[in-house]
């Protein structure tokens, strides 16, 4: 008995957790899955991380670098050795003078060996002349533009994954219509047998409500496969399982906005612009530079070895002598070898290349400023098209919603005469038509409204997940 009711506890502390993941996702949760697995977003960042790395890169400049390198080998050189003519002046008593021919000593010095060599060599930058200080500049403002275009592609995705899931509430909506329509066609449906059994109505008449009932079955279906569509669209936008998607059944509400400052200054296409410019001039003052020198700091240790070495002539050392030079001297090493200064790079002409450099960041420039002139005019005009196709959105409501109710009072109308018989089966169908049409139209409205009010949200750089 303790056994079981310790099963059923556990079974009622498990029936919670299947539930709450079996929920059907909301809006919000769509949006944040959609954009945490976005491929443009997830490209965007992996850029920007390049743009940092570049940063980091400009602080670094000015650490030291240290680096050792050596090496090892078998050293052998050889020196022609030839005298030139030679004259000794006399010293008078002493010495009558002499002269010693050009070509008196001509020889051959070679020299062998294993080497061996050594070296630490460490330098860091002074001064850059000023230039990765402006580069530095200009690759934050390339970071800040980089970012705010992220938000413009979150907006993309809020607004595809919105779409999606509005079509999915008008679809859930159309099942609604159709089964009402479908309950009421049966319903007449049992009227017209009565009336058939009584000779009320023809043959041909009952046969077009079992037409009517056939072209709901078959919209039924087509529901059934545009859902399936839908569903695996957001599966493939968000990663979230189509079993929890399937049980969304969102309701078309319209969406109320207000435009209380009608400009397009908070557009992030406009401020990513303006931070592109800032950028291209800092780059124009770092390329202005290229002509300031330079200034570094270096030193080093050396270490060279000279061992099993051999040092001969090819001929004899002394004319007349009989004798070459040939010395197997002990190991031979230079060490401690020590150098450090501070030295300067000028270029006084590089061959226009910091010229052609400033002329290209100019360049760079204007054709932002130009992009900016061209963008801030075409979003003045999305804002004035889609303010128009809001207004115009909320006005088709209004007259959708009129046509459905005098389409609904038509049907009651039809169907009172349909039971008396002064009404035709055609007159039925035709008034149950209406009103499904009817019903669509206003569903398709709302799903319109709620489009053009996301984009004028967007218009003003004002797109708010909870407003949706």
């Amino acid at each position: 008995m303790k056994t079981l009711t310790n099963n059923l506890g556990t079974m009622l502390l498990f029936f919670p957790l299947v539930f709450s993941a079996q929920q059907a996702p909301n809006l919000q949760e769509l949006i944040q899955s959609a954009l945490s697995s976005d491929g443009t977003l997830t490209q965007q960042k992996l850029e920007n991380k390049y743009t940092q790395l570049d940063d980091q890169k400009l602080k670094d400049v000015f650490l030291p670098k240290v680096d050792i390198s050596g090496q090892a080998g078998y050293l052998y050189a050889s020196a022609h050795l030839k005298s030139p003519e030679i004259g000794i002046p006399p010293i008078p008593g002493v010495f009558p003078g002499a002269l010693i021919p050009e070509g008196q000593l001509n020889n051959n010095l070679n020299i062998s060996g294993l080497s061996a060599l050594a070296k630490a060599e460490a330098s860091v930058l002074l001064y850059s002349g000023g230039k990765v200080k402006y580069l530095k500049e200009a690759n934050k403002e390339k970071s800040i533009s980089e970012i705010l275009l992220m938000d413009k592609s979150r907006d993309e995705v809020i607004t595809e994954v919105s779409k999606a899931y509005d079509q999915i509430a008008l679809v859930h909506e159309s099942k609604k219509v159709l089964d009402e329509a479908k309950k009421r066609l049966d319903i007449n449906r049992k009227t017209a047998d009565k009336a058939l059994g009584y000779g009320l109505i023809t043959p041909y008449d009952h046969k077009k409500i079992e037409l009517a009932q056939a072209n709901l079955d078959s919209k039924l279906v087509e529901y059934e496969g545009k859902k399936e569509l839908l569903l695996t669209q957001i599966y493939l936008l968000t990663g979230i399982e189509r079993e929890r998607i399937a049980l969304i059944e969102p309701k078309l509400q319209t969406i109320s906005y207000e435009v209380l400052d009608q400009n397009i200054e908070n557009r992030v296409e406009l401020k990513a612009l303006d931070h592109g410019i800032k950028a291209t001039e800092f780059k124009i003052k770092a390329e202005e530079r290229w002509w300031i020198p330079k200034v570094q700091a270096q030193s080093s240790l050396s270490y060279f070895g000279l061992f099993n070495s051999n040092i001969a002539t090819s001929k004899e050392l002394l004319p007349n002598t009989g004798k070459k030079l040939d010395m197997n001297p002990a190991n031979t090493s230079i060490f401690p070898l020590f150098q450090a200064g501070v030295g300067f790079k000028w270029d006084i002409f590089d061959g226009n290349e910091g010229k052609h450099q400033v002329e290209k960041a100019k360049i760079e420039k204007e054709i932002l400023e130009n992009k900016k002139r061209d963008a801030s005019k075409k979003l003045n005009l999305n804002l004035a098209n889609n303010q128009t196709n809001y207004t115009i959105a909320n006005t088709q409501i209004k007259l959708k919603e009129k046509s459905r109710e005098i389409a609904k009072q038509g049907l009651e109308q039809v169907e009172k005469e349909f039971r008396y018989g002064t009404k035709t089966s055609s007159a039925l169908i035709d008034a149950e038509n209406d009103l499904e049409n009817a019903e669509l139209e206003l569903q398709t409205a709302i799903f319109n409204q709620r489009r053009s009010a996301i984009e004028l949200m967007k218009s003003t750089q004002n797109l708010q997940i909870e407003k949706l």
